[in-house]
């Protein structure tokens, strides 16, 4: 019963594996013609034995005719050029359905879900894609071909063998299979090693990935001696994973050879007995060892061959994982084109996993054109908020209506083409100003159209002044330009979008006062026309807004204008009160708005003032 259940389960193993080959639909006529010409180099290489054997039993060249001699080295010619062109189109099909492969895996982290990378790191993910394809790869154009040529040449091997001497080909089938009773063991565990290495490898790979992205945090922080401790925990375990697989290997080789020389010796022994008895000739004796070397050297393979399935098997598995992940469902009922009417937020309530709720029973709405802020501490839910109106997360109670339309029945792509986007960290992607400014635009972007939308952002002082101007690389993440260039940048880029729908997150809050104040008129420019939903801390940011919610432990405690708050919600007034001893004029709303002087940083030389005509950015 348990020896059954096992041998289940070993079947189990490669179903993954065979799953995701059928799934990444090779070229079966090149699979087919690639093993077939293995299989004739295979099948020449068994006629050679007996050449020799009748050249050992006294045949002679002499006695063969020019035309044989042609045939035989035609043979070896064809075995060679077979050999060689099998060789090739498997690793051709290899690279095709390991490339078709990571073209799948690819596609699908672009269209999983923010919530998937909540719980999976990016270096786990990074792994998927290159280390375990590579190992299904290296199964497919390197150990595929033994799989088929190695059993044709022990089956071969085996027949001839019988029928030269069925005496001593018993004598082969009681050693062999002792062999795979030690093998077959050793094979379970390379497969539990090569898992857990694949597992270790991810984890490495995230560990890395997150530090040298943040490597300026770590310096910052004095953190090198720590990241240097955990990295190294990485390579120990990597180090013990390899030593384990090196013992496996150690035993495995060793034990083919020390069967290869046990059943040489038994052969030569037994061999000469019936050579010098007359039962056996010379010339059958040396074709019976070199039979012997066809079956040992393909035995040598195959176990290699299942070593490596059982790895693939380990990566198969996680990449089949990953395939079947849920992703973003783009399609809807319907197109949004932001006509359809108010944005209208109805009992919303979510979580994190099982987590205590975020958001609960929030319920507001926003005019097309009006000014929405969200304010209160931190830990409210405004961020969570924002992932929900941009469907990054579902939300499990509630409903967000465009119109008298579920924003769900609209397809996803198409809500978030009307959405543009300013955070506090203004992500940037490697690249030059004018890929980052054009980033995610289907359409061609004019030069004339990036200078406008810069200007409008009061980005264009700073990058005229760059040697390259718009092609300036910005280095990975943003990092060779100031946070206040990088802002001005988003909102130059959220201008290229010309979104009916804006929403800023903390758009100001990292920026020194100087910066801040471009940036802010510079939102000023992006918000005109729009429907435009608000977080921020400082008050001042939001006192003309048209209404002003507050969010306390995910709920909405407050709604009003800023004069209608400070006269009816105690903890509004007690934030306005504490920013109001600061800066009194903007609190009240009576800021004087004054053009600052701009250096590197800010832009150079006074702004003109901008307008909006008919979507498109114009100058007046």
């Amino acid at each position: 019963m348990n020896s059954n259940t096992s041998s289940q389960q070993r079947g189990m193993t490669f179903k993954p594996f065979l799953k995701l080959l059928k799934e990444t639909k090779p070229s079966y006529g090149l699979l087919a013609l690639a093993i077939g010409l293995g299989i004739i180099s295979t099948l020449v290489s068994l006629v050679i034995p007996m050449f020799t054997k009748s050249l050992v039993d006294g045949f002679s060249l002499a006695s063969v005719s020019k035309l044989q001699i042609a045939a035989i080295a035609g043979a070896f010619i064809a075995q060679t050029i077979a050999g060689g062109i099998s060789i090739y189109l498997l690793n051709f099909l290899g690279q095709k359905m390991v490339a078709g492969l990571r073209d799948r895996l690819w596609r699908k982290f672009l269209v999983l879900p923010v919530s998937y990378y909540n719980d999976n790191r990016t270096g786990e993910s990074v792994s998927r894609m290159t280390n375990d394809t590579g190992i299904i790869k290296t199964l497919i154009s390197e150990h595929l071909a033994n799989l088929f040529t190695g059993i044709i040449s022990i089956v071969g091997s085996v027949a001839v063998l019988l029928y030269l001497n069925w005496k001593m080909t018993l004598v082969l089938f009681a050693v062999i299979p002792l062999s795979a009773l030690i093998l077959v063991p050793l094979g379970r565990k390379m497969y539990n090693i090569s898992k857990g290495m694949q597992d270790e490898t991810a984890s490495f790979t995230a560990t890395l990935s997150g530090v040298l992205s943040e490597i300026r945090l770590v310096k910052a922080s004095g953190a090198e001696k720590r990241e240097y401790e955990a990295g190294r925990t990485g390579i120990m375990n990597l180090l013990s994973f390899g030593i384990r697989e090196g013992k496996i290997n150690a035993m495995i080789s060793p034990l083919v050879s020390f069967v290869f020389m046990m059943l040489l010796v038994v052969i030569i022994g037994y061999g000469g007995m019936q050579v010098s008895a007359g039962v056996l000739s010379a010339g059958e004796l040396v074709a019976f060892i070199l039979y012997l070397i066809q079956i040992i050297m393909p035995l040598t393979q195959l176990t290699t061959f299942f070593t490596q399935i059982q790895k693939a098997t380990g990566a198969s598995e996680r990449i089949i994982e990953t395939l079947a992940a849920e992703e973003e469902i783009y399609e809807g009922a319907s197109e949004a084109n932001g006509t359809e009417g108010p944005i209208i937020v109805e009992d919303l309530s979510f979580g994190y996993k099982n987590a205590e709720k975020v958001l609960s029973g929030v319920s507001f709405q926003m005019l097309p054109g009006e000014v929405t802020a969200i304010v209160g501490p931190s830990g409210g839910g405004k961020t969570t908020l924002f992932a929900l109106l941009e469907r990054f997360y579902e939300p499990q109670n509630g409903q967000i209506l465009l119109g008298d339309q579920p924003v769900r029945n609209f397809s996803l792509r198409s809500w978030r083409n009307l959405i543009g986007y300013v955070s506090q960290e203004s992500p940037l992607l490697a690249g030059t100003i004018a890929e980052n400014l054009s980033y995610g635009l289907e359409r061609e972007v004019s030069e004339q159209e990036m200078r406008q939308a810069a200007a409008m952002a009061y980005a264009d002082g700073f990058i005229d002044e760059l040697p390259e101007g718009y092609q300036t690389d910005v280095g990975e993440r943003g990092v060779k330009l100031s946070g206040g260039q990088r802002q001005r940048i988003a909102i130059a880029r959220a201008l290229l979008r010309n979104p009916k729908i804006l929403m800023l997150d903390e758009a100001t809050s990292s920026l020194d006062s100087q910066s801040e104040a471009v940036v802010q008129k510079a939102l000023g420019n992006l918000m005109q026309g729009r429907t435009t939903i608000v977080i921020a801390h400082r008050l001042a940011t939001v006192v003309k807004a048209n209404q002003i919610i507050f969010m306390e432990k995910g709920q909405i405690t407050g709604r009003g204008t800023h004069e209608e708050l400070l006269q009816d919600h105690e903890l509004y007034r007690e934030f306005a009160t504490q920013q109001l001893q600061m800066n009194l004029p903007e609190l009240t709303g009576e800021i004087e708005e004054a053009e600052p002087d701009y250096d590197k940083d800010s832009g150079s030389g006074r702004r003109p003032t901008h307008s909006r005509i008919g979507g498109s950015v114009s100058e007046s």
